[in-house]
């Protein structure tokens, strides 16, 4: 078995295995529609959606994107079997990767505060937690 992930852009083919990914990853929440996520982040150059495809199915992913300043990415999942071998932080890789391609020096995340297990994913990574607050404000539907 060939546990070596390609990782490459999404493809219409891939949607459905992704918003499932995302379910089965926990990183998809209610109040979030993942198909309107992925058109909004396939729309421009300025983001996108990588797969990392591993036996000709998507076991992983993340939404990277930047807003002319700093680089953002959200929906980082791995298939929750495979989870602990690496696809993570390839996937973190392949974002950081992603914005360096484009001139972007700087990377942001968001954590929920009580999520732990994933806050240490990130330090181990060599994140750091900015002690800053996010503040928000829906302004369509």
């Amino acid at each position: 078995m060939n546990l070596t992930p390609l990782i490459r852009e999404i493809t219409d083919a891939d949607i459905d295995a992704v918003v499932a990914l995302w379910h089965a990853a926990g990183v998809a929440k209610p109040w979030n529609d993942p198909l309107r996520d992925i058109a909004f982040a396939r729309r421009e150059a300025h983001s996108t959606v990588l797969v990392a495809e591993i036996e000709g199915r998507v076991a992983a992913s993340v939404m990277v994107g930047e807003d002319g300043h700093r680089g953002w990415v959200y929906y980082v999942a791995a298939d929750p079997t495979m989870q602990g071998g690496g696809l993570g932080r390839a996937m973190m890789a392949a974002a950081e990767s992603w914005l360096v391609g484009r001139g972007v020096w700087k990377l942001q995340l968001l954590v929920r505060g009580d999520n732990d297990k994933v806050k240490r994913f990130y330090e181990h990574l060599g994140y750091a937690d900015t002690k800053s607050s996010c503040f928000q404000k829906v302004i369509a539907p």
